[in-house]
């Protein structure tokens, strides 16, 4: 979803962000229209006042209660723990099931779980905890010893949610919530890859990360024709504790409103919101490759920007040597995500991670953010497992102790651009020496030539023969033979090379035609090491 204004008239005034009512919702400029559904304020507001209170005591690490038998599970171990799909809460009332994730291993800390049912007859809500059942699961292979134990005390590590996406006789797994404050999404036809957080606190920042978890969950179970799903939560951590309310709808491009209150117990030097976390070990424009038959291996291969101004900029990431921050400074940015874009099996041939089908995953805001910077973090890594991509939004505004913030955003995945992208977009980013062949001895040989190929949006209804033109700047160097070309499938080639030196090129390009802009700004910084 992308809006151009979000609001309602209220109070004699006119209000942005997001209301519902059980009768309408207001949204005006919106590509892909959020639906109306009816909240109860109830639940949320006994999670905000009992953040509230948390924010005003102590923080409490919670206690240890896994058996020891839990903690101790190796990887492949834990692996062998399997919800039962037969035991799924709900399936027989309703197109969405639950199932449950099993602590252990990496996931020590258990997370309460309830469930809210309405009493469609008297119009009251019952609140019941959901206790753990070893009889959810089935143990296997060296799992099965676990079956002697008590795991009574295990409780949940989180939880999936179901439902028919793909088509009405399967309920496809949509939704995952587990682990610290990390949920992933897919809709129609993806395969999981990048992550979402509730919250990035100090993200490569010197004194280390804090990493916010939620806590408890509050699920609301849904009907036979419920289309979306709500869930509440209670987040926690040493500086801050916080109440947020999940609207998730599954489908194509699966959605969710985020809507939270957040109290800080100390000084929050960086606060980041609307976190993704993804990976990217190598790609096209990498000057080093590992020895793999694979010709990318990577979660996302870029962030993609929409700043307040209405510019679109693109960054194509990297795993670089040393852990890398770029900030993008903006004032009310309407929206950003870490994109996908090669979506050819071609680019990858991997059966097994099918990294073709990773989604892109794209956040709105839909109250304004005003001014602050969009950070991208990026860490290195020997291979694909770790995530080593992090980008969030920070306001100017610093969340000090004692202090309150509302977030209210939309994230959802896709497997294109967001339908407001309108201009050409940057699909090839490569990079080599410049040296001639055959003369060890040019003037270029210590030069890097790079090209950037443009394609799509309204550059397929400009013909090659338009004076289309290079508009290119290096903040921090010059730029030598800068160079525009059609292509023969509509795409157009900015080329440019970088002279030697010591010295990182942040290089900003785009392509104007009569002085206008009709590609994306293509944003990256070259460091000579690398």
């Amino acid at each position: 979803m992308y809006c151009n204004h979000v609001g309602r008239w209220r109070a004699g005034k006119w209000q942005t962000g997001t209301w519902q009512t059980d009768k309408w919702i207001v949204l005006i400029g919106c590509t892909l229209a959020l639906p109306a559904f009816a909240v109860d304020d109830q639940h949320f507001s006994a999670v905000i006042e009992r953040a509230q209170q948390l924010a005003e005591t102590a923080y409490h690490a919670p206690e240890e209660t896994l058996p020891e038998i839990l903690r101790e599970l190796d990887y492949d171990t834990y692996r062998q723990i399997r919800f039962n799909p037969e035991q799924a809460y709900w399936q027989e009332q309703s197109p969405f099931s639950l199932q449950l994730f099993h602590s252990g291993f990496l996931f020590q800390t258990p997370v309460a779980l309830n469930v809210i049912v309405n009493d469609t007859v008297t119009d009251n809500d019952t609140v019941t905890p959901l206790p753990f059942s070893a009889g959810d699961y089935t143990y296997e292979g060296d799992a099965a010893a676990l079956k002697a134990h008590d795991l009574s005390a295990s409780d949940h590590a989180g939880f999936r949610l179901h439902y028919p996406i793909n088509n009405e006789d399967y309920a496809d797994e949509f939704a995952v919530f587990l682990g610290a404050s990390y949920f992933r999404l897919v809709g129609r036809d993806q395969a999981y890859g990048l992550s979402t957080r509730g919250l990035a606190i100090d993200t490569a920042s010197p004194n280390g990360e804090e990493f916010p978890a939620f806590r408890e969950f509050w699920l609301y179970q849904p009907d036979a024709s419920a289309e979306q799903i709500e869930l509440l939560a209670l987040m926690d951590s040493p500086s801050l504790s916080g109440a947020y309310r999940f609207i998730i709808q599954p489908g194509e491009n699966t959605q969710v409103e985020v809507e939270a209150e957040l109290f800080a117990r100390e000084d929050i030097a960086k606060l980041g919101v609307a976190p993704l976390t993804s990976m990217f070990t190598y790609g096209e424009a990498s000057r080093e490759r590992p020895d793999d038959f694979r010709p990318q291996v990577h979660d996302s291969d870029g962030l993609l920007m929409h700043t307040g101004s209405g510019e679109w900029i693109w960054r194509p990431l990297s795993n670089p040597s040393h852990v890398r921050t770029s900030t993008f400074i903006d004032t009310a940015p309407q929206g950003f995500g870490l994109m996908q874009r090669e979506r050819d099996f071609n680019r990858y041939l991997d059966m097994e991670a099918q990294y073709h089908r990773r989604p892109s995953q794209w956040v709105v805001p839909l109250e304004e953010w005003g001014a602050g910077r969009v950070e991208l973090v990026e860490i290195p890594t020997p291979d694909e497992t770790h995530d080593n991509i992090v980008a969030y939004w920070v306001a100017d505004d610093t969340l000090d102790a004692g202090e309150s913030r509302h977030l209210h955003y939309l994230t959802h995945t896709l497997n294109t651009q967001p339908e407001a992208h309108q201009l050409g977009r940057a699909l090839r980013t490569r990079q080599g020496t410049a040296a001639v062949p055959g003369q060890a001895d040019a003037s270029s040989q210590q030069q890097r030539q790079f090209i950037v190929d443009f394609q799509g949006g309204i550059l397929n209804n400009i013909a090659a023969d338009q004076p289309v033109e290079l508009e290119i700047s290096n903040r921090h160097g010059e730029v030598l033979l800068p160079h525009v070309t059609a292509l023969p499938n509509h795409g157009w080639r900015a080329s440019f090379r970088l002279p030697a030196s010591d010295q990182p090129s942040d290089v900003r390009l785009r392509l104007t035609l009569n002085g206008e802009p009709v590609s994306e700004t293509w944003n990256y910084v070259w460091y000579p090491d690398a």
